[in-house]
């Protein structure tokens, strides 16, 4: 099943491919892509991404779920994966959000 969310993913990988292209085609160096490559991605921004992910994947299932509740012509299963799925994610991110936080705990309490 083909998700706006996969379609952007898949946008966004081809787009880099391009401009890799483009750029390996105007003579720049394989290392400096890396580097700037590397300088655009920060924590920030992959925990953001990571968390619009889970939205969307929450808001895709309670779209299904609320359109079989309407009777649209959705089979049982697809709304049970949509409803797993999501949860799945939501509890991925909430161990992820307790690790990060308990190390945090631990680094403000280490003697100086």
């Amino acid at each position: 099943m083909v998700t706006p969310t996969n379609m952007a993913n898949v946008e966004s990988v081809l787009s880099q491919i391009r401009q890799y292209q483009a750029e390996a085609a105007s003579g720049a160096k394989v290392e400096d892509l890396a580097l700037n490559e590397a300088s655009k991605n920060t924590f920030t921004d992959s925990v953001k991404g990571a968390l619009q992910e889970v939205n969307a994947t929450q808001q895709a299932s309670k779209s299904i779920r609320n359109a079989y509740e309407r009777g649209e012509d959705i089979p049982l299963t697809d709304v049970v994966m949509g409803i797993q799925k999501s949860s799945l994610a939501f509890e991925a991110t909430l161990q992820i959000r307790n690790k990060v936080l308990k190390a945090y705990e631990e680094i403000m309490n280490m003697p100086v």
